[in-house]
């Protein structure tokens, strides 16, 4: 080529660039100009109207209303809205720009190939297409400029500069019908917008997918790009040296160029000779080296995650593991793993496999290679069969099914799982399910699933039967939820009770747990009472309760402090508190003939004395099943059945009535007060009602809500609270303060239980407070809405602290006289504070760190750290409740279901599942024993905390908790298994702490109070 061509052609690429660089600068220059005029009128403005008017409102006033551009600003921001993906519209024009700049781009492809064969022509077909897909460009910039709010940046970001600097070549090249290539390279810049283009067309959903789309196209936008430029430069020479330094080379020679170049290689067979091009790539190979080096890995890292997420598991001969599923999240995933760990101490031996519906986040795919060694992740569901082979799901320990507790909607989160359930069990039929559930009336639709087993171990773990449990459970037991709390769950707060024990020497570093584990043989045939002492004098344990075996198909119930009628049969398993599984095994080692004589606790261990008996056949286990029955002559008194008082139910017979709903078909068994349905109008109060002028010592329940709101499950709080353990008089008044609406959609499944009442208002009024006399009642339990009014965690329970706030204002000072009523003269220790009438409340929160917003530290109590008041596990009365912790339950059931078990029974008052499904099949069993099995059930033992009374003190001034547990044990049959003692003073509101198993040589002090397991026939305001 001639370089009088050259020189024509360089001049001719060089006007076509000028227009856009004029176009460019004018509306800048434009923009500035107009911004600098308006600040100066304003200016203006505002002095003549300083000195005209006085008034500084009116002059404000005055300025609002000549805004003459208002009509504008709300134009232009329909119009932004209208172009936003938010619209129909705007996501149909976002699309379709993003198409047409496709095409743009492939016409300048064609334009480089025609060049190269027909210089300077273009056949007028594809300057008329390019012309009309730039003429609907400029179409698109004016509506964005008009939408714009800052035009100022609107004119100075990147897709308006493409647009400048591609736009007016195409119009130079139909005008002049001259091939004007210019910055047209500049289109592929465009390409950056695809990712967002394939979440509008929910082409790509996860963040896998996401991000490699916008690695793809960030690659491929820097690598047309640079490549056009150096096309640009090269053909066309440095505009400043003559003879024209140009080189022929095609762009996809520069294509190949630019790729070589950021991959470092450099062969050298293609180089640039332009200064320009030079300091181009001078440029280019610092930031393409940075870009290539950390795309690449990156790329393939994605790829491979992904590929292994859809990888099948290899079981390994000898190892164990477990499938996770369900709600497979960041906060899920990682409590679950802190939990996991905490009840293996560390030494984990099970794998654990995700099998999540939805690929890993960032933050997630960081958790799985933190916990690499024992955590896998899968991409699946556990409702396909395919991905339950890829886990091997049939060879797996167990399934664990995690719920989302904060689901908006709990029904369908529990049918989700449920249906996880019928297709594990589907697939798999011997394979153990643990299973998380929110609301309890979904329950009943487990047991119809084919396979479903509880003896395998199948287990269900409902968050609102626990928690509501563990409240109402409060409300008779103040503390007693810190207490299962650290007996079931966690470790105890041992720095509390360090700084408030007297004698410190007698606390030791030990976090006592509830474990299982069976008793030994020479046990059977001993009442429950003669084995816990015998455990606590000579094995340093504490006996709660034993799991009874009973059928022929291998059913059992948990009994805690059975009535003596019941002897232990041969293999019973027993639940202990114990610091270690080594302390719980003496029980299991015990031997009559070889440990009598030791004194030692820690010295009995397994003996040789050959005296174990071998495995029994199942004709034998039934034979000692029937001596295990066998009522031991006449019961000790206090506990004879024959001195029981009748069963106190409001309308006689428990079965009378017939429910259709599932949710009530639990009381029908007779473990709670019934009586006919109360009408809605007649259990209502309101101010002018007499009734609420005679409230004394009632729970107060706090409910917010609304008539869409996700219903609690109240019957779940009152069931406890009306179990046959309790008589009929020690059945306190339960008052429900709410709105009105969501209350009558709780109250058709708790209409059947007596002394409810229900008060339309709020916990947020004080007047409703007073009305429904809150300074009166025995406990006030505050539960958080169902529908939390913000996303922020601090924020979600809003109403649940306010209303704690506003019940603590009512609190008053009382008299000496009229608090030593509650307890007695003496439980209260120094009568020289002003003392204040405390209204036990329990709240519950969602999230527990909001705890910081209720608990208040002791006024004059400087020794206590500011984290202990933060912990809600250190709530001095236990007043705070958080159901974070019943996430613990999953791990801890997977190694022992029958721990949840005796939570349950503890906390809810209910039987083993294998029972009540028994009942529910056939009520009326021919089996000779069935009269004597029932009767566990209808002599419960009951949770209360007590005073040391007189009778149980040997008349020194030295009783350790020891000789009191004895004293209780042998005269009254009381179970006692925890201490709640006073904070040192000064302490206004005898706020006291959770001591769970007190050491054996603990002394006791006149003010402490037991926790303690009663025999239900026994009234406690009587000790």
């Amino acid at each position: 080529m001639a370089e009088s061509d050259l020189t024509c052609a360089l001049r001719f690429q060089l006007a076509s660039i000028s227009p856009s660089l004029f176009i460019f600068l004018g509306g800048l220059l434009t923009i500035l100009a107009f911004r600098s005029i308006r600040c100066i009128y304003r200016f203006i403005l505002k002095q003549i109207w300083r000195k005209k008017v006085k008034n500084k409102d009116i002059w404000w006033s005055q300025k609002r209303k000549q805004r003459s551009v208002y009509y504008i600003r709300i134009f232009s921001r329909q119009m932004e809205m209208m172009l936003s993906a938010q619209t129909s519209v705007g996501r149909v024009l976002m699309i379709l720009v993003f198409l047409l700049n496709i095409g743009t781009l492939i016409i300048y492809f064609i334009d480089l190939i025609e060049a190269e064969q027909l210089p300077y022509s273009l056949p007028a077909r594809v300057i008329y297409v390019d012309k009309f897909f730039n003429a609907f460009f400029v179409f698109y910039f004016g509506l964005r400029f008009v939408g714009a709010d800052d035009k100022l940046r609107f004119w100075l970001e990147l897709n308006s500069l493409v647009d400048f600097f591609t736009i007016p070549p195409v119009f130079v090249s139909a005008l002049l019908r001259k091939n004007c290539f210019g910055l047209r390279f500049l289109r592929a810049l465009r390409l950056l917008d695809l990712p967002r283009i394939l979440q509008i067309l929910r082409i790509t959903k996860d963040d896998y997918s996401i991000r490699l789309s916008k690695l793809f196209a960030m690659f491929i936008s820097t690598w047309l790009t640079a490549a056009g430029f150096i096309h640009l430069v090269e053909n066309n020479g440095d505009p400043w040296v003559q003879p024209v330094n140009s080189q022929h080379i095609t762009y996809f020679r520069c294509m190949y160029l630019v790729m070589v170049t950021m991959s470092t290689v450099g062969y050298g067979d293609v180089v640039v000779q332009t200064a320009l091009g030079r300091t181009f790539i001078f440029f280019f190979i610092i930031g393409g080296l940075v870009l290539f080096a950390n795309l690449i890995p990156e790329v393939l890292e994605i790829v491979q995650s992904r590929r292994g997420y859809k990888s099948c598991y290899e079981v390994v001969s000898g190892k164990n593991y477990i499938v996770v599923c369900g709600n497979v999240t960041l906060k899920s995933v990682t409590t679950f793993l802190k939990d996991f760990l905490l009840q293996d101490k560390g030494n984990v031996c099970t794998e654990i496999l995700f099998l999540g519906e939805s690929l890993p986040s960032l933050e997630l795919e960081a958790v799985f290679k933190c916990y690499s060694p024992y955590a896998t992740f899968f991409y699946g569901s556990a409702l396909n069969s395919e991905d339950l082979k890829r886990v091997r799901m049939e060879s797996a320990n167990a399934c664990l099914i995690l719920a989302d507790v904060c689901s908006p909607e709990p029904y369908t989160e529990d049918i989700s799982n449920i249906m996880r359930v019928l297709s594990v069990k589907n697939h798999c039929p011997k394979t153990r399910v643990i299973l998380q559930i929110i609301q309890s009336r979904n329950k009943v639709y487990l047991p119809n699933i084919p396979n479903w087993d509880w003896k395998m171990g199948d287990s269900i773990i409902c968050f609102a039967e626990l928690k509501l449990g563990f409240m109402a459970q409060s409300c008779l037991v103040p503390g007693l939820s810190t207490l299962l709390t650290s007996l079931f769950i966690g470790k105890e707060n041992a720095e509390t009770k360090r700084k408030h024990l007297e004698d410190k020497m007698l606390l030791g570093d030990k976090d006592y747990r509830v474990m299982a584990l069976q008793l030994s043989n020479d046990f059977a045939g001993m009442t429950f009472m003669e084995v816990c002492r015998l455990c606590f004098v000579k094995l340093n344990l504490i006996l709660l309760g034993i799991e009874l075996q009973f059928g022929s198909r291998g059913e059992s119930a948990i009994l805690i402090n059975p009535s003596p009628q019941i002897k232990l049969c041969r293999n019973t398993m027993g639940f202990f508190i114990a610091h270690s599984l080594g302390e719980v095994k003496r029980a299991h080692f015990y031997c009559r003939v070889c440990h009598s004589d030791i004194q030692d606790p820690e010295q009995i261990e397994k003996c040789q004395c050959g005296s174990k008996p071998s495995p029994k056949t199942f004709s034998e286990k039934m034979k000692f099943y029937g001596e295990s029955l066998v009522l031991d002559g006449q019961p000790a008194k206090l506990r004879s059945l024959s001195i029981l008082p009748p069963q106190r139910f409001v309308d006689g017979d428990p079965h009378a009535q017939e429910e259709e709903s599932s949710s009530v078909s639990l009381y029908l068994t007779g473990r709670f007060h019934w009586c006919d349905a109360i009408p809605l109008h007649e259990a209502l109060l309101s101010c002018e009602n007499q009734a609420v002028l005679y409230l004394q010592d009632h729970i107060l329940v706090c409910v917010f809500g609304d008539a869409n709101s996700p219903l609690i499950g109240l019957q779940d709080f009152v069931m406890p609270l009306r179990a046959t353990n309790l008589l009929y008089h020690e059945l306190k008044d339960i008052v429900l303060l709410g709105p009105l609406e969501y209350l009558q959609r709780e109250w058709k499944f708790i209409q059947n239980f007596p002394k409810l009442w229900l008060f339309s208002g709020s916990a947020l009024s004080c007047a409703d407070l007073k009305a429904v006399n809150v300074q009166d009642c025995a406990a006030c339990v505050i539960l958080s809405s169902n529908t939390p009014i913000s996303n922020n965690p601090s924020l979600v329970d809003t109403e649940s602290i306010l209303a704690t706030l506003n019940v603590r204002s009512m609190e008053v000072k009382l008299s000496s006289s009229s608090l030593d009523a509650v307890f007695g003269a003496g439980a209260l220790g120094n009568q020289s504070e002003p003392r204040y009438k405390r209204i036990p409340i329990t709240t519950e929160l969602k999230f527990s760190p909001n705890a910081r917003f209720i608990n208040e530290a002791p006024r004059s109590s400087s020794d206590i750290a500011e984290e202990d008041l933060l912990s809600p596990t250190a709530a001095p009365a236990g007043a705070i409740f958080s159901d974070g912790f019943l996430n613990s339950l999953l791990s801890m059931t997977y190694y022992n279901h029958h721990i949840l078990a005796l939570l349950q029974a503890l906390v809810t008052s209910r039987t083993s599942p294998e029972l009540e499904q028994l009942e529910e099949e056939d009520r009326r069993l021919s089996r000779s024993l069935d009269n004597v099995v029932q009767n566990p059930y209808q002599v419960r033992c009951k949770l209360a905390l007590l005073p040391l009374s007189e009778r149980w003190l040997s008349g020194g001034m030295e009783d350790s908790f020891g000789d009191i547990y004895c004293k209780a044990l042998d005269t009254f049959g009381i179970l006692c298994f925890g201490l709640y003692r006073l904070m040192e003073e000064p302490n206004p509101f005898k706020n006291r702490f959770v001591i769970a198993r007190p050491a054996s040589d603990l002394k006791m002090l006149p003010t402490d109070l037991l926790f303690s397991i009663v025999p239900f026939n026994i009234a406690t305001e009587d000790l």
